[in-house]
């Protein structure tokens, strides 16, 4: 197993209320010469959590940050006229908070950032150090 320390969070770079599956995200990596789909976890509208590429293999969803990472994805982030934009459902949000919890019981303690921390790209369409601040600061608590 590879030494996992930190979550990637993305948004698949989609108009808000569209959903679309992990085999067409899939589909749209093979095509970019990816050996598989990039992100481990995509989270649907509905906030349901599906697999991507296995977790024991390194991702391909932040170049240069894949090694010690987990890539999640959530579907949207782009308002309907294309523009970056938080589109998360609450069901989303809840289905990433679990999933969260469960990667923090699973490996250790897990940092959370945004692809947007480490390429100049809008991605996840907001910042996550402000959106997920109190999970950072309870991390910070534990650490302490």
């Amino acid at each position: 197993m590879r030494d996992i320390n930190r979550i990637i969070l993305h948004c698949t770079a989609t108009k808000e209320g569209k959903d679309y599956s992990v085999e067409t995200i899939r589909q749209w990596h093979l095509k970019r010469n990816f050996s598989d789909i990039g992100y481990h976890y995509l989270i649907g509208l509905d906030g349901t959590i599906h697999l991507g590429r296995p977790v024991f293999k390194q991702g391909a969803h932040t170049k240069s940050e894949n090694k010690d990472s987990i890539g999640v994805a959530y579907v949207g982030g782009l308002d309907l006229d294309g523009k970056p934009k938080d589109t998360m459902t609450a069901m989303q949000e809840i289905g990433l908070l679990q999933l969260y919890n469960s990667l923090n019981i699973t490996f250790g303690k897990l940092s959370l950032h945004g692809h947007n921390e480490y390429s100049n790209k809008a991605c996840p369409s907001f910042i996550v150090k402000d959106k997920y601040k109190f999970l950072i600061e309870s991390q910070d608590l534990q650490n302490n």
